[in-house]
This record gives C-alpha cells, structure tokens and sequence, in this order.
C-alpha cells in the first residue's frame, strides 16, 4: 500500500495514507523528507518549507494559509491552516466544455411504475403527520397495521413524525408545507395516510390542496378532531384498505435512466477526497451518462469549491442561480452573526480536514464532472433529469431529508467516522476507510477504502454500480434492516 499521496501536482502538501512516526522519512517527486512529528492517517504533511500567510494546496487548490512558518514535513491541521473564506462574492462565469465519453449500456433495474408516471425503488406504507401533535396517532397507526399485516407483500410500513406544522411562520411553516407534500408525491410509497388534528397552522384542507394533483386512490387525508371516537381505529380501517391496494404492486424492469441518486456525505476524514467522495462522481457521471439524475446538496459545503460548480453550469441562466444558491446561503450565516467558514466538525478535524475549503473541495467531488443542469430550491422537486444542485444545509438528517423530498429514490452517503442513521428513502453508507467498514459492518454498506489500498477505481466502480442497482432493485440497506427511517426538516425561524 501506498503510504502517502500527492493527489494534485501543483499540492504543497501529501496525505498520509499510512500513520507516519517523527523522525522517518518520504519521498515525495524524488526529494527526500524527514517528518517533524508524528502524523495520523489521512492527515496532510507539509512538502516544502512554508511562510506564514502562504497559501496551502491541496487538491490544486488552496485550502487556507499557514497561520506560521512551517518547515517541510510538518503536520499541517486546523491549529496551522486558516480558512481564506470571507463573505458574499462576486463571480464571473467561465463555461466549461463538458464530454463524459461514457458508452450508453441499457441497464435496468427492478423498480414500481406508478400511474403518475412516477418509478418508485420501495413499495412502503407511510404514515405522515401534518403535525408534531398527532405524533403518538401515526405510530399507533403503523404499529397496529405492521402487527396485523408483518407487512406482507410491501417493502415496509413506517410514520414519520416530526415536531413541526404548527407555531411556525412565513419560510419556516412553507418548508414544513414543502417536505410533507413532496412526501405525498414520492414515489418509493405504494400508498400513504396523512394525519392532521385540525387546529394547526398547517391546517389539513388548505394542505391537501397545497399538494395539488396527487394520486387519490393511494393518497388519503384525516383530521383527527372531526373524528367522533377513536382515531386510531378509524385511521386503521383506512391504512388497511390502503395496504390492500400497494400490495398488489409488482416489479418490473426499469430502464436505468429513471433513477434518482441524491448525493452526501457526512463524518468526513482526509480520505473522503481520496476514496469515497471520487468513486461517487464516477457513479454520478456514469448514471448521467445512462439518462439519469443525480442531485448534490450541502450548500454550505461547496463554499471554497463553488466555482468549480459555477463553471459546469450549462448556461448563463444556471450559473446565476448557483451564484445564488451560494450568496443566499452565506447570507444566512452571516444574518445570524455566524462566520461562513467554520463548518469542519470536531470529527473532521480528526479525520484530517482543516478547513471548509479543504472539506469542500474533497466534498463537490461526488458530483464528478458533468454539466448543472438545475438548481432547486430547498424543498423543490426535481424538474430536469443530469446533475442538479439542490439548496440545503450540511446537517446529515436535514440534507439526506432534502434529497428524498426532491424526488431521489436512493441517498448515497459516504463517511470517514461512521453513521446509523436512514431518512425516509434507502440511504447507503460508502466508507472512506477499511477501518471503518471493518468496526461497523451494521452501518457500512459498501467499503470504497480498498480504493487508497491500491484497488483500481474503475472496477471498484464497476462493483459500486452493480451495488446500486441490486438496491433499486429490491436490495435492503443496513439502514432499512435496522429499522431507521427519519426526517429531519430545515428549522429557519422563530417558533411561536
């Protein structure tokens, strides 16, 4: 295995794929370098002297400056290197031509056509809330038809409460209206009950109509507080007709043009930029390639890296919305008093990203190279098949919740340091590391780290690609065997 790696030659720095010890030495384009201290695995190591306020590159890009003088083969990390992000910017467009050269193959997977025309990956029973209020009626509700049933025949039954729908105003009541009505018309549900209580602000006439034209044998609405008697019997008898319908939705081949890929990461380490995230863009312009739509989201972690994503956008008009998409986001933190580039985590840090920038530019490589071609606001839904960019924050729930109420079937999510949890789509953990995908095999559902131990990238992505359409195809996730399904929706202002 290779110990280090200059992943750009224009770098300043080497990532240690290896642990190195004080004392040892690299070699690094025939120079040799004598290590001034220890240095973790996926951590940066300085290859030349460098000044303080000089710029450090890694990806060929800068990631910060050296905040002081440090010698060749020093540990560079979040106590050396200063983010250079500041606040809104102005950009120019510099349009790139983009070929993928990728050969059409045809491929299909086993997916739900639906009469909206819709293909879903799941065939599952939801129980949605209007609000956080009627939380206990909806798990109720899935309790009692999952005991009845064993959900024979469907993919699942599962609620998803939240805490929402009530005491909010302006933007924040309309993203709670957004998610809920996106999830109405998602298409991994073979049927879906929607809960109210009456008296919420998000009342359920007005939300039903917000939904607009939606499929009505399969989608039913009740209001709790107009209901004499109990309420979970009555939204029961309905739920049971509901699953009667779904259960005799079949399988059927799909060409792969159809699938909707959200992309994520979360946990990072210094070999997201390196493993993960890249095997990703392969994937994402592969799916491109098919016909396909994938989506990249995590608005604030494209800052530093944005105008790679400015420069792939298909036209003028798309550029201008990801300037957007980028100022209105720094705008937000800078209207909370927040800096716009403190956002690596404690446990980034220790996986060896020092600053935005560095996390950004490893981050936007799940996007690969193709051409934007959409942008949507948080809470739209997808419009236009290829890469899109999606408005959301970094938060894992909240941007994986993003991705599925914009239409994805899957959530590709690739992590350094580890993670549990599913959102109300099947959302696959890629690990960065082996070392990760050897201490969580129950959250770890594909390991790309053999990709740093010298396996070739395009037939890890040849296996990956095969991975994913097994799951668009039926395939549980860990997420789905463990039973965590979750939504998480983006809180943007005051609660009354």
């Amino acid at each position: 295995m290779t110990e280090i790696l200059k992943i750009n030659p224009a770098d300043n720095v080497v990532v240690a794929i290896q642990a190195q010890h004080k004392g040892s030495q690299i070699e690094v384009d025939g120079q040799c370098i004598t290590l001034q201290e220890d240095v973790p695995a996926g951590h940066k190591i300085a290859i030349r002297d460098l000044a303080k306020g000089e710029n450090v590159i890694k990806y060929g890009f800068p990631i910060g400056h050296a905040i002081e003088d440090k010698k060749a083969g020093s540990w560079m990390n979040e106590h050396n290197i200063h983010t250079n992000l500041a606040g809104l910017l102005s950009y120019e467009y510099h349009p790139k031509n983009v070929e993928l050269n990728i050969p059409q193959e045809d491929r299909t997977f086993m997916g739900y056509r639906r009469s909206d025309g819709q293909v879903g990956v799941r065939n599952e029973i939801w129980i949605i809330p209007t609000v956080g209020c009627v939380n206990g009626i909806v798990n109720a509700i899935a309790d009692r038809l999952r005991q009845e049933t064993g959900a024979e025949g469907v993919d699942g039954i599962f609620a998803f409460p939240h805490n929402y729908g009530c005491s909010q105003l302006g933007d924040d009541h309309e993203n709670t209206k957004k998610i809920l009505r996106d999830m109405v018309h998602h298409p991994n549900a073979g049927a879906i009950l929607v809960v109210g209580l009456g008296c919420e602000n998000n009342q359920p006439d007005i939300f039903e109509a917000f939904c607009g034209d939606y499929r009505k044998d399969r989608v039913k609405f009740i209001v709790s507080q107009k209901i004499e008697g109990d309420e979970v019997e009555y939204g029961l008898k309905i739920a049971r007709e509901l699953y009667a319908l779904a259960r005799t939705d079949k399988r059927e081949a799909v060409p792969l043009s159809e699938l909707r890929v959200g992309l994520k990461c979360g946990g990072s380490d210094g070999f997201s930029g390196i493993t993960a995230n890249p095997l990703l863009g392969v994937f994402s312009d592969y799916l491109v390639a098919q016909g396909g739509t994938t989506v990249l989201t995590e608005v604030p972690e494209m800052f530093g890296a944005e105008t790679i994503l400015m420069d792939r956008c298909a036209n003028q008009q798309l550029f201008s919305e990801t300037v957007s998409l980028i100022n209105n986001f720094k705008d937000y933190f800078l209207s909370h008093g927040e800096p716009v580039g403190e956002n690596p985590s404690p446990g980034n840090k220790a996986g060896g990203i020092s600053t935005l920038e560095d996390k950004a530019l490893g981050c936007t490589q799940k996007c690969g190279t193709s051409l934007v071609r959409g942008v949507m606001p948080y809470g739209e839904r997808l419009q236009v098949k290829g890469l899109n960019l999606l408005s959301a924050p970094g938060n894992d729930l909240v941007a994986s919740t993003a991705l599925a109420s914009c239409g994805c079937h899957i959530v590709l999510f690739t992590t350094g340091r580890g993670t549990p949890f599913g959102t109300y789509v099947p959302t696959m953990k890629i690990a960065t590391n082996s070392q990760l995908a050897a201490n969580k095999p129950g959250w770890i559902d594909f390991n790309a780290g053999v990709i740093a131990e010298g396996e070739d990238m395009q037939q890890v992505a040849r296996r990956f690609t095969d991975y994913i359409i097994e799951v668009a195809s039926g395939k549980l996730l860990n997420n789905e065997k463990n039973g965590y399904h979750e939504i998480a929706i983006f809180k943007t202002g005051v609660t009354l």
